[in-house]
């Protein structure tokens, strides 16, 4: 190796984009893994990152990392893991999921509309493709219903969906038309911390 050259003690690699979301004291964002390391990964997020001390990054697949901020840039961030990781591990289960969504924890108020009739219920999660909720009215299976959900800038947006399961006053819905990764992003964060979009 020639002298001055540098060399990294946690060579890196880097990963097709891999979606994956953060989880803080301020809740659960959507985030694209760009590389990764023995020691840190550095990630790309839709809005700022949440100042919180520490993170658990959790891999569609169902993986669950601890770390911890080390810099922060734009919507690019750096952190560190609190404990090793297998990296090859990390990134072969990255692959094996490839079509995996995203689902977060977001809880928030919505309304209902059937044919002639509009009725409150309440999410429970969210993904691009569907939402689970709760609501006290009846559906029946293969429903076609609209749900009244905000845009990532807070405005009104009817969705289409169709109920896929129910389970007493909880239901699955699939959307009809899908959000994109980015818009699914900053309506997280419109709905659990707006001023990261600001920032």
């Amino acid at each position: 190796m020639p002298p001055g050259a540098e060399q990294r003690a946690a060579p890196r690699f880097t990963l097709l984009i891999r979606a994956a979301k953060l989880v803080s004291g301020q809740g659960e964002f959507v985030c694209v893994i760009r590389d990764v390391s023995e020691t840190g990964v550095s990630v790309r997020l839709f809005h700022a990152l949440p100042s919180c001390p520490s993170f658990a990054l959790h891999m569609p697949a169902g993986a669950v990392y601890e770390i911890s901020p080390v810099w922060r840039r734009d919507n690019e961030a750096g952190f560190c893991f609190v404990e090793p990781v297998e990296v090859q591990r990390l990134i072969n289960e990255s692959g094996e999921y490839p079509k995996r969504g995203l689902r977060l924890g977001l809880c928030f108020p919505i309304t209902i509309n059937t044919l002639g009739s509009r009725f409150p219920a309440e999410v429970e999660n969210l993904s691009q493709q569907g939402a689970r909720f709760t609501c006290e009215r009846l559906l029946a299976i293969d429903q076609t219903v609209r749900l009244d959900l905000p845009d990532s800038d807070g405005r009104p947006r009817e969705v289409r969906a169709k109920v896929r399961w129910r389970r007493d006053l909880h239901y699955g819905v699939v959307f009809d038309d899908t959000f994109t990764l980015g818009e699914f992003a900053r309506l997280a964060a419109r709905l659990q911390a707006p001023a990261l979009l600001e920032e």
